[in-house]
């Protein structure tokens, strides 16, 4: 589906950025791969390179502007193009807002989740305008719907989202699409790995994680969005019914949030 296409990932170590990179895979696809660990990098790009692709590991902290800027031209460098970016790096906290002892980690959350991607989208623009490419940028159901205990994490989501909603625009005649995707509560170690409230990684989620989608599944439907080049993508029926009821009924997505949070936080 995505033979003759440059695709850069960021996030892809693990979780739903690795199992995207799985997934497109295939003869004839380029793959990009950042993340921070470079050793879990370069072996999520040789499964790739063992189910077909070409793909590059390149080390990339997204908080760090220099970083991103190298990703990018490193990836257009080996591949002399790119047409999709995919803005998947990301790092999660959860805390009650009065039991935080450290504020920095609210700013390293902006910093990863907001920042990261706006880094990135800046130095690709360029490229993905010579080929009509695409952006797509995993944002979270908390960007949209604010959630107790992420008081640190759902802006900086909300905060992705609505940049990309106006680059969209700003990009309408460029031929470069966005897509923008909202998934909910997926089976990966992202809240495990977020911030707690003292600045230190929980090892816990703060979510109810029961009927978590698979990691599988979330990046099967993030990619058949690409494929379609769609403006948003909300996962879940729960999902798209609670957007459409906070409208109307708030009160009522109120009570499903406090119902979708551990009752210990």
């Amino acid at each position: 589906m995505f033979a003759g296409k440059v695709i850069a990932i960021t996030g892809a170590s693990e979780g739903i950025g690795a199992e995207m990179a799985r997934q497109f895979s295939g003869k004839g696809v380029w793959l990009a791969l950042a993340a921070r660990n470079l050793e879990k990098l370069e072996a999520v790009a040789a499964e790739c390179r063992a189910l077909g692709a070409e793909a590059v590991a390149i080390r990339c902290d997204v908080g760090v502007e220099s970083d991103c800027r190298n990703f990018i031209e490193e990836t257009a460098r080996k591949y002399s193009s790119l047409d999709i970016l995919v803005n998947n790096a990301g790092v999660s906290g959860h805390a009650r807002f009065e039991e935080v002892t450290d504020f920095s980690w609210y700013e390293t959350l902006m910093r990863v989740n907001y920042l990261g991607s706006l880094y990135c989208t800046r130095y690709a623009v360029p490229h993905l305008k010579k080929r009509r490419g695409q952006i797509v940028a995993i944002s979270s159901l908390a960007g949209k719907v604010g959630i107790p205990g992420r008081t640190g994490y759902s802006p900086t989501k909300a905060a992705q989202a609505l940049f990309f909603e106006a680059l969209r625009l700003e990009l309408q005649e460029s031929g470069v699409d966005v897509t923008i995707v909202y998934p909910g509560v997926v089976a990966t170690d992202l809240h495990l790995h977020g911030y707690g409230a003292n600045g230190q990684p929980a090892g816990k989620s703060g979510l109810k994680e029961d009927n978590a989608m698979s990691v599988q599944e979330c990046a099967r439907q993030i990619i058949a969005a690409t494929r379609a080049r769609k403006r948003e993508l909300v996962m879940t029926l729960q999902g798209k019914v609670g957007l459409w009821l906070k409208l109307a009924f708030p009160k009522v997505v109120d009570r499903m949030v406090l119902r979708a949070v551990k009752k210990d936080h």
